[in-house]
């Protein structure tokens, strides 16, 4: 089976370096600082041109920082911006939201229908929801193509055994993506512990020049001399040579 890399990326220089470097998929943000928020309809279409059709462009749907549950008015928006995502060209988009218990809220149902027929990926709202094992099945039964976990653990490399419980049960039905610091070196194990065929990688490097003076723009945990991360294209295509080889 071909395994597929997801690189996310928040900027049209990560959107260049993740073609060059041979992704198959990007997911595309704004804010990769702040977790990933929604991007502008500029940007995703720009994205989708440049991308053209040697790398799918899934669209992060995320209106705020924080935590997975959202007001009603926050779920309208994010409605709206599932289908302009796909108006602007994206061939897929990524979403989550839990209810008040933890669980995957219904209103995702809604989430699902807005995109149209594109695939639907449920990002890391997994992760946090009350059980990972019910939102797994609560995933599946709305329609979702795949799922984003680390298996509740910052590292996928802490996560892996939950990863390959959540990939057994889904048996087909939704593929589960890890993610949670995948790179070349450990791509391998996360591939045969866990039996996932799609792995997400945020490979980041610092970039920009910090401006002199007392007024900063820099992003948030920029080192000095820096203002901002961008996509490692080197660890981006590392990434995609190993798992090239590991294509069973």
């Amino acid at each position: 089976m071909t395994v597929r890399v997801e690189i996310s990326v928040d900027s049209i220089a990560g959107v260049l370096a993740a073609v060059r470097a041979g992704a198959d998929r990007v997911e595309l943000c704004a804010a990769a600082a702040e977790g990933g928020l929604t991007p502008s309809a500029g940007l995703i279409e720009r994205a989708v041109a440049l991308a053209g059709d040697r790398v799918e462009v899934h669209v992060l749907v995320r209106p705020r920082p924080g935590g997975f549950h959202y007001a009603p008015e926050e779920l309208a928006v994010m409605r709206r911006d599932v289908v302009l995502a796909g108006e602007c060209g994206a061939a897929g988009v990524v979403v989550g939201a839990l209810d008040n218990a933890g669980r995957v809220d219904r209103e995702c149902a809604g989430l699902v229908a807005a995109a149209g027929g594109l695939p639907v990926t449920f990002h890391r709202a997994i992760d946090v929801a009350e059980d990972s094992v019910r939102a797994l099945e609560d995933v599946a039964a709305l329609g979702f193509a795949r799922v984003l976990t680390s298996g509740r653990r910052r590292s996928v490399l802490d996560g892996l055994g939950l990863v390959r419980e959540l990939v057994e049960r889904a048996d087909g039905r939704v593929a589960v993506m890890a993610c949670g610091g995948v790179r070349a070196g450990n791509a391998r194990r996360v591939l045969d512990a866990t039996g996932v065929r799609d792995l997400h990688a945020a490979p980041r490097r610092p970039a920009g020049a910090a401006g002199a003076g007392a007024v900063s723009f820099a992003g948030v945990g920029a080192p000095a001399g820096s203002d901002r991360f961008d996509t490692d294209e080197d660890e981006a295509a590392e990434l995609c040579q190993v798992t090239r080889n590991s294509a069973v």
